[in-house]
C-alpha cells in the first residue's frame, strides 16, 4: 500500500536531515583533527617562550619540555602537582624552572615560573597568571613594571632569612603603593621555592638525568 504523500515527504525530510547531521559531524571531526596539531604546537611554542624568558638558551642544550617532572610538595604552594623543567648542559644539570603558586594573593592564587641555577641563585621569576587589581597588584607582571626582576641573582642566603619579606615587614623587597598583599605573597612563594630546591636539588637533578638517559 502506497504511503500517503505527507508520509513520503516526512520520510524524505528525515533522511535529508539525517545525512546533513552525519556530514556536519564528519566535517567538525575533520576540522578538529586538522587543527589539533597546530593548536598543540602553538601551546608548546608559548611554553618554550615563557621558559626562555627566564633561562638564556646558551645555558642549556636540551628540550626543557621533554625534561619535566611532576612534583608534590606544599612548599610549592598547591595541593595539585607542580611541574619542574630541568635544564641540562653537556648532559649535566645547569638549572631548574619550577612552577609554583602564591596562594595568598589579594584576589586569589598567583601562578609563577621560578628559575633557579644549579648554584642556587635565581635566574628569574615570571608570573603565569593572576587576578590581582589592575593598576596596583598587576605590577608583578614584567609588562607592567620591572619589579619582578628584583629576584634576579638572589638566593636562599642572599638576602638573609629576615630579608625575604617586603620592606613594610622589615624585609628587602619593595611593596607597591596601595598594594602590599600581592608582592608579599610573591616574595613568600619565591622564598619557599628556594627552600624546596635547597632540600631537593640532588633528587631533582638525579631524576632528570635518569629520564634523559632513558
Amino acid at each position: 500500500m502506497a504511503l500517503p504523500e505527507i508520509s513520503r515527504s516526512m520520510l524524505k525530510n528525515s533522511l535529508v536531515l539525517g545525512l546533513f547531521a552525519i556530514a556536519t559531524v564528519g566535517l567538525v571531526a575533520a576540522l578538529h583533527q586538522a587543527t589539533a596539531g597546530r593548536i598543540a604546537n602553538a601551546e608548546r611554542e608559548a611554553q618554550v617562550r615563557a621558559l626562555t624568558e627566564i633561562l638564556p638558551q646558551s645555558s642549556y642544550d636540551n628540550h626543557l619540555l621533554d625534561n619535566s617532572l611532576q612534583l608534590h610538595d606544599p612548599l610549592l604552594g598547591s595541593k595539585s602537582p607542580q611541574t619542574a623543567y630541568i635544564a641540562l648542559k653537556d648532559g649535566k644539570p645547569s638549572a631548574v624552572i619550577l612552577r609554583a603558586t602564591a596562594p595568598d594573593g589579594y584576589s586569589g592564587a598567583i601562578h609563577l615560573l621560578i628559575g633557579i641555577q644549579a648554584d642556587g641563585r635565581l635566574a628569574g621569576v615570571r608570573v603565569l597568571g593572576h587576578r590581582e587589581t589592575p593598576g596596583l597588584g598587576d605590577k608583578i607582571e614584567l609588562a607592567k613594571s620591572a619589579w619582578i626582576r628584583n629576584f634576579d641573582g638572589k638566593s636562599l642566603s642572599n638576602p638573609s632569612e629576615d630579608g625575604w619579606a617586603v620592606k613594610k615587614d622589615r624585609g628587602e623587597f619593595d611593596q607597591f603603593a596601595g598594594a602590599t598583599i600581592t608582592p608579599r605573597a610573591v616574595v613568600k612563594a619565591v622564598h619557599k621555592a628556594l627552600q624546596y630546591f635547597d632540600a631537593n636539588q640532588e633528587q631533582l637533578f638525579a631524576a632528570a638525568q635518569v629520564k634523559s638517559n632513558g
